[in-house]
């Protein structure tokens, strides 16, 4: 779901610039590859070894090795082994879990979401979070101003009548402002902290529009048109990287001076529940360069065999563009699915009118029609994967707080790929030919939609 669009804030913010990955490695050194477990930092050898593994068959050791230092010169936060991940896909399936989990608290839950909707879903969600509180659990909520800009006062009230503490991410109210009034800046994040041992994390909000699967099966015949199946992805984490995402939540707490979090054991010590190396990245525009635009960046840069994105947003910035086209030049598989349809019209035909660059490149597009495509993915080589919030737009790289797991493991990339390979299924693949026939009507509106890129 997108709120923000096209010129509303077009004079709320200067026009920040994007990084170039060779000119930020230049004031980040990039040190020796650190792997840390639930004992602390594992040791050369054992991180070799690891290496190895990832590596599998093949020479690509060194250009592995290569981008993990460089992401890690970059984010600053560990790459923390020991972790189990399960893949959620959809809404039915993400909305079962995290309230499941939410359910078993029993010291605190932080919840940090772009929107909160008073429906079906949002009132599931209090109701679950005041239960919580009368059973003594902390309960921390953080929520955008302007992707709850619908969602009724009295909604957040009643959460506060019972003993939440609700902080208001920068206040489109400048009466409320606790800071700077920076309206442009919004917090995109979705993430969930239960007890400090489980964390959530992905594209999907609290809203009813992602109550179902992506196969429509939620959907009755007279309500198709007003709500279709969305179709997203999303994370639970168990593991020594939670207390990563957990530490995120509180710096943005903090920055915007919510009130204390006092009372609770917000950094429990945490064993090795599984197999997975995750990386927890948050970026903000606080940042001197966006961390995940980077980090993905140099993952393009690096690949050898493959290169699989999913996005509902992509407008790609001219890095970005050559990054593709340059992998898919060098006989990288570069395979794209995104929207057949969007909630975003300027965000949909501004991202169209890059097909024919890419295609000539043999950049490889398809268009999910089925479903509202949501989901913020990308698999590379078959060992690297990241789930997150992030578009691939400025407004992500630039204007939002965005937060997103980046996973090393080929299991789990195994899964990322059958995710992939499903959504191609469901999807129509562009052809460069009949692209270049299309109606007169599309080119007038990709157009018209690049003069507004930089805000989508």
């Amino acid at each position: 779901m997108r709120v923000l669009t096209g010129s509303c804030w077009l004079f709320a913010a200067g026009c920040a610039q994007l990084p170039n990955l060779g000119i930020a490695m230049e004031a980040h050194a990039a040190p020796s590859v650190q792997i840390e477990g639930a004992r602390g930092p594992h040791s050369t050898h054992r991180v070799a070894a690891i290496l190895a593994e990832l590596r599998g068959n093949g020479d690509e050791s060194d250009v592995l090795r290569q981008h993990i230092a460089v992401e890690q010169a970059i984010v600053g936060t560990p790459l923390m082994g020991g972790n189990d991940v399960i893949l959620l896909q959809d809404g039915a399936a993400t909305y079962r879990a995290m309230f499941a989990a939410i359910g078993t608290a029993t010291d605190h839950i932080n919840l940090e979401s772009y929107i909160i909707e008073d429906d079906e879903i949002g009132r599931q969600l209090a109701d679950l979070l005041l239960q919580k509180r009368l059973q003594g659990v902390t309960v921390n909520l953080l929520y955008d101003s302007v992707g709850s800009i619908g969602t009724p006062q009295e909604y957040f009230d009643r959460l506060i009548d019972g003993g939440v503490q609700v902080l208001e991410f920068n206040p489109v109210n400048p009466l409320s402002v606790r800071r700077k009034w920076l309206v442009n800046n919004r917090d995109h994040r979705k993430l969930v902290v239960v007890d400090g041992r489980t964390a959530f994390v992905g594209g999907i909000n609290f809203s009813r529009v992602h109550s179902g699967g992506s196969s429509g099966a939620r959907v009755a015949a007279g309500d198709a048109a007003a709500h279709p199946p969305w179709r997203d992805t999303h994370l639970q984490i168990d593991g020594p990287v939670v207390g990563e995402f957990q530490k995120l939540f509180m710096q943005t707490w903090e920055k915007q001076h919510g009130p204390p979090l006092d009372g609770a054991n917000y950094f429990p010590a945490l064993a090795a529940r599984g197999s997975e190396m995750v990386r927890a990245i948050g970026s903000t525009p606080d940042d001197p360069h966006s961390l995940i635009y980077l980090t993905l960046i140099s993952a393009i840069s690096s690949a050898q065999r493959n290169v699989f994105l999913t996005n509902a947003y992509f407008v790609p910035d001219p890095q970005l563009l050559d990054v593709l086209t340059e992998a898919a030049a060098r006989g990288v598989d570069v395979a794209l699915v995104l929207p057949g349809h969007s909630d975003s019209g300027l965000a949909f035909h501004a991202g169209r009118s890059y097909y024919s660059v890419l295609l000539r490149a043999g950049v490889k597009i398809y268009e999910r029609r089925d479903a509202m495509l949501h989901a913020k993915t990308a698999t590379i080589d078959g060992v690297w994967s990241c789930v997150g919030s992030t578009n691939l737009d400025r407004r992500s790289f630039l204007h939002n707080d965005e937060i997103d797991a980046t996973v090393l493991g080929r299991a789990f990339a195994s899964q990322m790929e059958a995710a992939f390979a499903a959504d191609l299924a469901a999807s129509e693949r562009m052809d460069l030919r009949r692209w270049k026939a299309r109606p007169v009507k599309f080119r007038l509106k990709e157009w018209a939609s690049r003069i507004w890129e930089y805000w989508l």
